[in-house]
């Protein structure tokens, strides 16, 4: 894949007001499991693990059913999200390292920096993966820039994934709980001196590797990455789903009184699965199961909260995942050989999954819940995760940037308009694009293996495919129309320009 690091250069984004809807300045809680997928939530479809909080906001909200991230891994998508931009535009969008950098240029306009110019208190807590810092990060001291930098005002994160190092929270650029006297040490390349690793000390794993994730041991859970020192500051999976909810707590009480934002990164069920001890064996799917219960009672506590300071009526609440889903993800954890026992399939009938081109690697679940506000539904419309950047700025009247490839659709937020939504959407995966115009999707021909470690199917078939997922949703044949696929693919290359080429390589699992 060849890439421009932008096809529209930021000083194009010159700014105007959305004015086409009254104004309203709801709160806005934004919720994003990681890796979850449509087969695993109850109220679409799951028989084998059931979320009723999820389930009872969709009962009373609009679920969408044709909802999508613009890419099949979580660093581009939260991308999208927050800057309205499609993530093939930045070369850089891709999974991350722990030490990245920050992707999101500070002088680029945003979702939060939007809501904060409205009056907004805003905050980013929990996943992240959106790098931090400049260059080689000196992780004891503050880190400049950070998610503070693109429009949080407060911001508690994990810097990029449970399975990667550094295995510490980052408040507001600086690593909480650090002893100066115990410094932390990151590196992707080699180990430190004398430091347990899954290759060298085997014995301390609880959790036994598969492929990717044979650095640094911190709770007994091998890592991708290496880390020396931070003691002090390293966190405890098990506690880390309480631990973020008291900092969610903590933001809403401190702005019950004023409009905040407020973005919730769930861990859960990304990789390793390590739930709270009392979540151990409810679902009876393994530990990926429990994740995914446990994810469900983090958004139960966060309704609940909301509910005893009397916001429901003034806050919408938006719960959605930053891809499609994997079972089997570096770690032995059975969870591929529970799901299957038990008939349990997370992407719902969809072909692929994380990684992948096919549906399952961007079809997501997407939930907008507004007490007294919408009116349970169930949408059919095509929205995509990018478009709440330009939606939400015409809902609240915010300043949205000229430019941008977010598109407002306000009345489909709000199930006012429960068909139509967006007509096309660039999809991604891995650095693999495709294209989807109406219920059509085309694939093009890419070479490379066609699965993974994960054993998720990628979409590369080494020839061109058009698919129609209004008649076939598990994308079993290949529609035979060549008409329509030559117009698809003339569309998609003046779109992407030279972005496209068949030769792609596989980024490192995330």
């Amino acid at each position: 894949m060849r890439l421009n690091k932008y096809l529209l250069p930021l000083s194009s984004l010159a700014v105007l007001g959305c004015t086409n809807v009254q104004k309203q300045m709801p709160n806005i809680v934004l919720i994003v499991a990681d890796d979850l997928g449509l087969g695993d939530v109850s109220c679409y479809g799951s028989r084998t693990i059931l979320t009723p909080h999820i389930d009872s906001l969709a009962d009373a909200g609009v679920r969408f059913q044709n909802c999508y991230a613009t890419s099949a891994t979580s660093t581009p998508s939260r991308f999208a999200m927050f800057t309205g931009m499609y993530p093939w535009r930045n070369p850089d969008a891709k999974i991350l390292a722990g030490d990245a950098p920050l992707l999101i240029d500070p002088s680029m306009p945003t979702l939060p920096k939007m809501m904060q110019q409205q009056g907004y208190a805003t905050a980013a807590i929990g996943k992240w993966h959106l790098g931090m810092g400049y260059g080689k990060l000196d992780w004891n001291k503050e880190i400049v820039p950070s998610g503070n930098t693109v429009g949080f005002d407060y911001t508690n994160l994990i810097p990029a994934t449970v399975d990667r190092v550094p295995t510490v929270y980052v408040e507001n650029g600086m690593v909480e709980g650090l002893d100066p006297s115990d410094p932390l040490l990151v590196d992707y390349e080699k180990n430190f001196e004398g430091e347990p690793t899954a290759l060298t000390n085997p014995e301390l794993m609880t959790m036994p590797w598969l492929h990717g994730h044979q650095g640094t041991i911190v709770d007994g859970v091998p890592r991708i990455g290496y880390m020396k020192g931070g003691h002090s500051a390293r966190w405890n999976d098990k506690t880390m789903a309480d631990y973020f909810l008291s900092k969610v707590n903590s933001f809403i009480d401190s702005n019950k009184d004023n409009p905040f934002f407020l973005y919730y990164g769930l861990h859960e069920p990304h990789v390793p699965r390590v739930p709270a001890e009392r979540f151990s064996g409810v679902s009876g799917l393994g530990c990926r199961g429990d994740a995914v219960v446990e994810a469900d009672w983090c958004v139960g506590q966060v309704v609940e909260k909301l509910r005893s300071l009397d916001l429901l009526e003034n806050t919408m609440i938006i719960i959605t995942s930053d891809n499609g889903a994997v079972l089997q993800d570096g770690y032995d954890d059975s969870a591929e050989e529970i799901a299957i026992a038990a008939g349990h399939d997370p992407d719902n009938g969809l072909r692929g999954g994380k990684y992948s081109l096919y549906d399952g690697g961007t079809h997501i679940p997407f939930i907008v819940y507004w007490k007294g506000h919408i009116e349970p539904a169930v949408s059919e419309a095509y929205f995509c995760q990018m478009d709440l950047y330009a939606t939400l700025g015409e809902i609240t009247g915010g300043k949205v940037a000229e430019g941008l490839d977010s598109e407002s659709y306000p009345d489909v937020l709000l199930g006012k308009a429960l068909t139509g939504g967006r007509p096309s959407q660039i999809l991604e995966a891995q650095g693999r694009l495709a294209y989807r115009e109406g219920s059509y999707v085309l694939i093009p021909a890419y070479d490379g293996a066609n699965y993974n470690s994960t054993g998720n199917e990628l979409g590369c078939n080494g020839y061109d495919s058009l698919w129609d997922l209004k008649s076939d949703p598990a994308q079993t044949l290949p529609v035979e129309d060549k008409d329509r696929l030559e117009s698809m693919k003339a569309t998609f290359l003046s779109t992407v320009g030279s972005l496209y080429s068949s030769d792609t390589a596989v980024d490192p699992l995330e």
